[in-house]
């Protein structure tokens, strides 16, 4: 498999050029492409690359049930935390907002409340082994640790974030989050 990875740069409107809303009309990133089959949504991009390249991963396993827990792991992601901490930031990057507002941190915090507990009494959010909920899951929490949350108080991600440093792309997800969550911090005339 060829792999070309580009990174755009959404603070400058990489994402809105011509070149790439022909390939992804919706214009998000990650978009992937692999010979004429195209592909965006994180999520979707990650399920397709272990079931088209590593179909007998524990990253994805074909067992219904342990498939039924790490899909659950990545709605809640795409539909709670990441959705709750997009509508935070999203009036920082496009409304020239300065501030938070308190119930949209209460709100995030509150999802990684959610999180903190399917880690109760497990190393990994669906399991025992390492999943693609584990990788999406970081992406948005390492990013909401960039932006400035404090997860102190939530020790079973903490210990989650130190056990997801040994795995394969953890510094290039930390790059991006660094990228995302600093740029949206600096906007901030007050801390999280």
């Amino acid at each position: 498999m060829f792999c070309m990875v580009k990174i755009l740069n959404l603070m400058a409107g990489e994402h809105m050029q011509e070149e790439f809303v022909k390939i992804n009309p919706q214009h998000t990133v990650p978009t992937v492409v692999d010979d004429d089959y195209v592909l965006w949504e994180s999520k979707a991009i990650a399920t397709y690359l272990v079931e088209q390249h590593q179909p007998d991963s524990t990253l994805y396993p074909a067992d219904p049930k342990q498939r039924g827990i790490i899909n659950q792991r990545l709605y809640f992601d795409s539909t709670v935390l990441f959705a709750r901490a997009y509508a935070a930031v999203a009036p920082l990057m496009r409304q020239g907002a300065t501030s938070i507002p308190q119930d949209k941190k209460d709100a995030i915090l509150e999802a990684l409340g959610t999180l903190n507990g399917y880690l109760d009494g497990q190393d990994w959010v669906a399991g025992e082994n390492t999943t693609v909920a584990d990788l999406c899951l970081l992406a948005t929490v390492s990013s909401l640790e960039k932006l400035g949350v404090d997860l102190s108080d939530l020790p079973n991600i903490t210990a989650w974030l130190e056990r997801c440093k040994s795995l394969p792309g953890f510094e290039e997800n930390e790059e991006g989050a660094s990228m995302f969550g600093n740029g949206l911090k600096s906007k901030l005339e007050e801390p999280f």
